[in-house]
């Protein structure tokens, strides 16, 4: 199965913003279902830098989620958040907290366009601050995601 590898483009709009878009080969409810589905989410999160161990998803406005994953280092990542708005396959709007950084709250809106059966994926990121925002760019979160983002899409496409 072909994936887009490396397509995604991350751009900063503002000094507290993070844009991520990256179009998938998969139509926008496949891919829906693989953001919001705890045992698909196993499949791509972790980008291939670990192991996902809990992937908690209550789907509902006011509703919380959590992902941990054991890195291949043996340490624990975790971020959890609250759903703000859910409109099923076209847009999501909720918070994100690392948990290492419990400070650096952000809100994060994903939204999906679909034409001729792919599907745009566009994620920004509202960060309290510039320096929060410089801080994750720093962690090389880029080549993470676009990891994260390539499973993402096989894990799509295999639901087809």
């Amino acid at each position: 199965m072909a994936v887009s590898s490396g397509t995604a483009t991350v751009t900063l709009p503002t000094d507290e913003q993070i844009l991520i878009e990256r179009e998938f080969d998969a139509p926008k409810h496949l891919v829906y279902k693989a953001y919001t589905t705890p045992e698909l989410v196993k499949r791509w999160w972790s980008a291939h830098r670990g192991e996902v161990t809990l992937a908690e998803i209550d789907l509902r406005v006011g509703g919380r989620w959590r992902y941990v994953m054991v890195a291949k280092g043996g340490y624990e990542v975790a971020f959890h958040g609250e759903y703000r708005e859910i409109d099923p396959h076209e847009r999501i709007v909720m918070t994100e907290v690392y948990e290492a950084m419990p400070d650096g709250e952000a809100l994060v809106t994903i939204s999906l366009t679909e034409e001729d059966g792919r599907t745009t994926l566009t994620l920004l990121t509202q960060l309290p601050s510039k320096e929060v925002r410089d801080m994750i760019v720093s962690t090389g979160m880029e080549a993470g995601m676009q990891d994260a983002m390539d499973r993402l899409e096989q894990v799509a496409i295999s639901l087809r």
